[in-house]
Formats: C-alpha cells, sequence, structure tokens
C-alpha cells in the first residue's frame, strides 16, 4: 500500500478528516446532511483543493486544515 500519492494511505486520511470536519460543519448549521456519495466527493475536492493551496503557498494540508477549523470554532462564538 502506497502512504503518498493519490491514492495513498495520507490522502485517505485527509478525506476522513475533512468528511468528519463537513459533518460536524452540517450539525453545526443545522443543515440535513446530504448523502454520503455526495459528502465524500465534496470531502476529496476539498482535500485536493487544499494540496492545490499548499503547493502554492509552501504550507501544508494539516496546517491548512487547523486554520479552517480555527476559523470554525471562532466564527461559532
Amino acid at each position: 500500500m502506497a502512504i503518498f500519492g493519490k491514492n495513498g494511505f495520507i490522502r485517505k486520511q485527509e478525506v476522513v478528516l475533512a468528511k468528519k470536519l463537513l459533518i460536524w460543519k452540517y450539525n453545526q448549521s443545522g443543515t440535513a446532511l446530504p448523502d454520503d456519495k455526495v459528502l465524500s466527493a465534496h470531502a476529496h475536492k476539498i482535500v485536493d483543493d487544499a494540496h492545490v493551496i499548499a503547493k502554492k503557498s509552501g504550507s501544508n494540508v494539516l496546517e491548512i486544515m487547523k486554520d479552517a477549523v480555527k476559523d470554525m470554532k471562532n466564527i461559532k462564538r
């Protein structure tokens, strides 16, 4: 099993984390959850976009996701 790459272990874990964040955000906003396929597609797009941003900014995906969670927590308060 590959660790890195589009189908690697780390990318899959990033998608799982993004999906959990999406579910959390939907629950916080009181919006009904879309079906699992739509949610997974959205999580994949978020991770892909985060990788593009990370490549352009010289940062990494984990830092971008941490910042996104901080922003979500600050908006909640």
